[in-house]
């Protein structure tokens, strides 16, 4: 017996595809997603550099990106690099501004990248505002007044670092019309 997915899982491989397809075009190396999406309570920011986006429009929802001090340079540092910044001119660690600002804006692409999948493939199209990232030291819960409790974790490596996205979606089901 097939088992049908749900719409926050069939998202959530559109959306982690993005994260695989943008990093490795900035950074010019191979990133690994886990072929396992994990169904989780709730979402959080946690330490040690977080982002986070909502998004809103035909389908609605909220994604975070977390990152390791660690994961979090690597990710910085094979970016700027890739762009051709001098390596004696990147930050040194990633509670300098920089890291979360250039986490960022590679959260911004991966979301544009998502979004524009979602409508090639289901002609359903959302916005989000600026991703916001930060430096942390303690774990936020983010809760939104809103009907999301449908969450997912994915996992990435780049290098020997992993990290993480979580996606959380009102609840909705796409069906196609082709299907009925």
């Amino acid at each position: 017996m097939e088992e049908k997915l749900q719409s926050i899982d069939i998202i959530s491989g559109i959306f982690g595809k993005s994260v695989k397809k943008v990093i490795e075009r900035s950074t010019k190396k191979p990133v690994k997603m886990s072929p396992t999406i994990q169904k989780v309570p709730k979402i959080s920011l946690r330490p040690d550099v977080g982002c986070f986006v909502q998004f809103s429009g035909d389908y609605n929802g909220l994604v975070v990106m977390n990152y390791t001090g660690s994961s979090a340079m690597c990710l910085y540092n094979s970016y700027m690099l890739a762009m051709g910044i001098p390596e004696e001119e990147l930050a040194k660690d990633y509670t300098s501004s920089e890291v979360p600002d250039t986490i960022g804006e590679i959260t911004n692409q991966i979301m544009g990248q998502a979004m524009n999948m979602v409508e090639e493939k289901y002609s359903l199209s959302s916005f989000c505002g600026q991703p916001k990232a930060v430096a942390l030291n303690s774990e936020i819960t983010l809760i939104i007044d809103s009907d999301y409790r449908d969450n997912r974790r994915l996992v990435f490596q780049l290098d020997t670092t992993r990290f993480y996205m979580e996606i959380a979606l009102e609840a909705t089901e796409f069906i196609t019309l082709s299907k009925l």
